[in-house]
């Protein structure tokens, strides 16, 4: 007699249902479910979820962050952009001449800026200023004229020169620096022998810092600002190609550099301009400054006019560095405020560290030939 026999159910619960599964689902389900238990247990303890992880990441790299030290800034000295530690005393203004009888000048080739300017009778001067650099001595050493204590001011420091005028020595004392006049006695100024006055007053840069007051002991601002390597000079990145300044400053003054692939060379119309110790004058920096030139109620000789620079406002301005030039605005708030340099985007214009020349070109009257 045949037997019927039974088929082997089990039920599972799904959803709150309680549901029949025949024998062959039920060994599948079975399987199913200890290959997932299997799964979990062969699972790494160790191993967090991978949200954890993203939550744990994140503090980490910010506390990297915090826990990174700040990039070094080396430290540079404020005239020139060159990296150095910069000594602990002023800036040192030297008024000093350009005629023919005065060169070659002493000092020159150490200056950290020069700025040349025109005064009466179309004559051009130097305003040399040292920092970086202390020369043995500097000279010839002429009178204060009115564009000074506006170039000078923003130094806060010390300002050299012969004598002046008393409107224009008023001038000196009140744009804030300390004043070494020669007609005043001041030590370290004296005249040398083998040429005659008034080209002959010469002066100790050394002594003239060791006179220096309470009130200008510090060392200056930067008056321009500086890339931190050549090619990144403002001029150098965005410039035109030159290989020649020319200016005609005044009927009597046309100096021109030329750049020779390291550095602008100047020269006096045709001829080199050298320093006393033989050293070719040069610039790493060349700018020239346009700038209404007019006359001021001081008299020199047989009645003419002395002039001034008007440097409290804004100009066009032009840029060499490295070979190139770029055009540029100037821009002084105040008598006592840097002139800072300006691109057509009101950003700052940047020079190469090393020395500067600044060409005070008289509006209307002086030029700049760029080939």
């Amino acid at each position: 007699m045949r037997t019927a026999r039974a088929a082997r159910t089990t039920s599972v619960t799904t959803g709150g249902d309680r549901r029949p599964l025949a024998a062959g689902a039920s060994r599948r389900w079975g399987l199913g479910v200890a290959a997932v238990l299997l799964l979990a247990a062969c699972g790494s303890p160790a191993g967090p979820p991978e949200v954890r992880a993203t939550e744990s990441v994140a503090p980490a790299i910010d506390a990297a962050k915090a826990a990174a030290p700040a990039p070094v800034v080396p430290a540079t000295w404020p005239l020139t952009g060159v990296v150095g530690e910069p000594a602990a005393r002023p800036a040192l203004a030297v008024k000093v001449e350009n005629t023919a009888v005065a060169r070659p000048q002493a000092g020159l080739d150490q200056a950290d800026v020069v700025w040349e300017t025109i005064v009466e009778f179309d004559v051009s001067r130097f305003v040399a200023v040292f920092h970086s650099q202390t020369p043995d001595e500097v000279g010839p050493i002429r009178s204060v004229r009115p564009m000074d204590p506006l170039i000078v001011a923003p130094l806060r420091g010390l300002l050299a020169y012969s004598g002046g005028q008393p409107g224009i020595l008023e001038e000196v004392v009140a744009s804030g620096v300390q004043s070494l006049s020669h007609d005043r006695g001041v030590a370290g100024m004296y005249r040398v022998s083998g040429r005659s006055a008034p080209h002959n007053v010469y002066g100790s840069p050394q002594t003239f810092w060791e006179q220096v007051d309470g009130a200008h002991q510090a060392a200056p601002q930067e008056q321009f600002d500086f890339a931190r390597s050549p090619e990144r000079a403002s001029a150098v990145v965005a410039g035109a190609p030159a290989t020649t300044l020319a200016f005609r400053l005044s009927p009597a003054s046309s100096p021109s550099w030329t750049w020779d692939g390291s550095a602008w060379l100047r020269s006096e119309g045709a001829k080199p301009a050298s320093a006393a110790n033989g050293a070719r004058l040069s610039a790493v920096n060349v700018v020239a400054i346009t700038a209404e030139h007019p006359d001021t109620p001081y008299g020199a000789q047989g009645g003419a006019a002395v002039p001034t620079y008007s440097l409290v406002g804004s100009g066009d301005a032009v840029v060499a560095t490295g070979g190139k030039t770029l055009a540029a605005r100037w821009q002084k708030d105040a008598p006592d405020a840097p002139l800072r340099l300006l691109g057509a985007d009101g950003s700052s214009v940047t020079l190469a560290p090393g020395n500067t020349w600044v060409e005070l070109v008289p509006a209307g009257k002086g030029s700049l030939t760029i080939s």
